[in-house]
Order: structure tokens, then C-alpha cells, then sequence
């Protein structure tokens, strides 16, 4: 991956730069911090567990929701078919963390 030399008219100082954010990236770091939300993954900066906490998980989906709504059209075949399953599996992965898919009668 190629970096960028990025200058800084104010300090004049030259610093490296990321390559530009691509919309899949966008979508997998939405989701990434979903699955943080969830419990699925650490704190990213301590490493350690963190409590769940389904009202973000609920808002990194609504995000990702509505980024669907709005590139509908706009979207190479790979960043639409992305987009889709990351959103179907936080979806079922909210269900199953809440609790909201436990059946009323048990087999």
C-alpha cells in the first residue's frame, strides 16, 4: 500500500498521509465498531474486553441502513454486495444478542 506526502501550508511541516478511504473500508470500519459494541471484539486502544452496549450497535447499523438507502444506485457490484451482508449479519447478530429471536415455544 502506497503512502502519501502530505504539506502543511500553516507549520510547514510535511507528514505521511493514508491513502484515500475506499467505501468498503468505510463499511468493514462501521462494522468493526458494531462488532466492539457488541462484545465481539476488544477495546481497540486498552485490548481489553468491553461491555456490551446494543444502543451503538443499534446506531451502527441504522448508519450503515441508511448508507444503503442513499448510494442504492451509486455502487460497484463488490461495495453493494458488502454492504448487504455486513448489514444482514449485525442485524441477525443484534437478534441474537438482544434476545428478540428466542421462540415463545421450545422444540
Amino acid at each position: 500500500m502506497k503512502t502519501l506526502r502530505t504539506f502543511d501550508n500553516l507549520t510547514g511541516m510535511s507528514e505521511t498521509a493514508e491513502p484515500a478511504l475506499s467505501f468498503t473500508a468505510f463499511v468493514l470500519s462501521l462494522a468493526s465498531t458494531a462488532a466492539i459494541h457488541f462484545g465481539d471484539l476488544p477495546d481497540p486502544v486498552t485490548g481489553e474486553p468491553v461491555e456490551k452496549n446494543l444502543a451503538g450497535a443499534a446506531q451502527m447499523i441504522e448508519i450503515l441502513a441508511l448508507l444503503d438507502t442513499k448510494t442504492r444506485g451509486n455502487l460497484t457490484a463488490e461495495e453493494r454486495q458488502v454492504l448487504e451482508q455486513v448489514l444482514y449479519e449485525l442485524r441477525m447478530r443484534f437478534v441474537e444478542v438482544s434476545g428478540l429471536g428466542k421462540r415463545i415455544i421450545e422444540p
